[in-house]
């Protein structure tokens, strides 16, 4: 929700300078996202295998692993923020709004990793609901904060940072609180001590995740470079508003399939090839029919949704809506691509599922944000997610049919 409020509150440059640096953000976050998905497969499948003790002490071992990582990239990104902020474009009043923004929301790093690592172990613990509750008290914290820091108290975007880091806080901390005491779900922490081969399979596991975000940053930063070429400031902040929409709903398909990958990996663990061929098969469909609904729902509310974040400048205002409308239909093939990656990191087999992503979310992506804009001027950016998520799609059919036979999913 920062982006509402800043764009309404602070005005067009802070608003594109957190744009700028939205996706270095998101990529120390992920780091925290590679060791949920890619844990969760091994945790999971250690309990398929009937071995509970086992399963807590991997799960304690890979939350102090995440604690420790957060509070090494938080002390590295106070250090080398401006630099890297220089090397997202960013210069003059944009620079300093990135750096503002940057160092506060870094200091709760640790946190928002943890809340990551949480989400997917909440669904393996069997408490899908709990996990639910504390990403919706921790959205919640940051819309009232947000409101108050920047609507109210008129701290711009340092108000907007100060509501996030705050938020991430709340999200890391319920979870650890929970697992740190006697509970009724399947996971709690114990003594446990370093295991490094599940440390490397959980990296590996989920490196289709991290590569994902990681990818998704850098193309987002080669959108954003195309952008100022193009159109200036006001394209970055039209790109701002239609990546936030579209987060909200790609997040629905990551949700299912982060939320569904613990199950393929029990049943796989426990040796359920029929459980793993009806999973499958109800999970494409839900796919097809989400992404239809998606397109058809962006469509309706581009203009609307565009109007509350950009309606106070008629032109940004239009470039928006157009852009939005274009970049809706690539909803009707991404959940495709998605749920693939996650279902083969719930397989443990991180490398087809890194392969994925890293052709969907970087090698596709980049090509197409860097070729169609040659051809096609602004239209050619907005185009470039359709285009690489129909590329992706061959792709991921082709795996799920090489690897059925193997996994006995068909």
């Amino acid at each position: 929700m920062d982006g509402l409020f800043v764009s309404n509150y602070a005005g067009k440059t802070p608003f594109a300078a957190l744009n700028l640096i939205y996706p270095l953000l998101m990529i120390t976050g992920a780091l925290g996202f590679m060791v949920g998905t890619g844990g969760t497969a091994i945790v999971a499948r250690t309990l398929g295998e009937g071995r509970q003790e086992d399963a807590n002490r991997y799960f304690t071992m890979l939350i102090w692993v995440t604690v420790i990582g957060g509070v090494i990239i938080t002390l590295a990104g106070q250090i080398f923020l401006p630099a890297i902020a220089v090397l997202f474009g960013a210069s003059g009043e944009i620079l300093d709004n990135c750096v503002l923004y940057g160092r506060i929301v870094q200091m709760a790093m640790p946190f928002f990793m943890l809340q990551n690592v949480f989400q997917s172990f909440f669904v393996t613990a069997e408490k899908p609901k709990l996990g639910l509750a504390v990403t919706v008290a921790s959205g919640c914290t940051n819309i009232v904060l947000d409101a108050l820091f920047v609507a109210v108290f008129s701290w711009g975007l340092a108000g907007a940072a100060l509501a996030t880091a705050i938020s991430q806080t709340v999200g890391g901390t319920v979870p650890l609180l929970y697992f740190s005491r006697e509970n009724s779900s399947l996971l709690r922490f114990c003594k446990t001590k370093y295991y490094g081969r599940v440390l490397a399979n959980t990296c590996i596991n989920g490196s289709s995740e991290l590569m994902n975000s990681v990818a998704s940053s850098i193309v987002t930063i080669l959108f954003n470079f195309q952008l100022l070429r193009l159109a200036g400031e006001d394209g970055v902040a039209a790109f701002g508003v239609i990546a936030y929409i579209s987060f909200i709903f790609a997040a629905i398909f990551l949700g299912y399939a982060v939320g569904s990958a613990p199950i393929v990996s029990f049943h796989y663990g426990a040796g359920h090839p029929d459980e793993l061929k009806n999973l499958l098969r109800k999970s494409l469909t839900l796919m097809g029919l989400g992404g239809i609904a998606m397109t058809l729902l962006s469509l309706a509310l581009s203009a609307p949704v565009s109007h509350i974040f950009v309606g106070y400048d008629a032109g940004l205002y239009a470039m928006t809506v157009r852009g939005f409308r274009i970049y809706s239909f690539a909803f009707l093939l991404c959940g495709f691509n998605i749920y693939g990656s996650a279902f083969f990191t719930a397989l443990n087999n991180g490398l087809v599922s890194a392969v994925i992503s890293f052709l969907r979310s970087l090698i596709f992506q980049s090509v197409c944000v860097l070729i169609l804009p040659v051809f096609l001027g602004l239209d050619g950016i907005w185009l470039a997610l359709l285009a690489s998520e129909l590329l992706s799609l061959a792709v991921t059919v082709g795996f799920l049919v090489k690897n059925g036979k193997k996994y006995q999913y068909i």
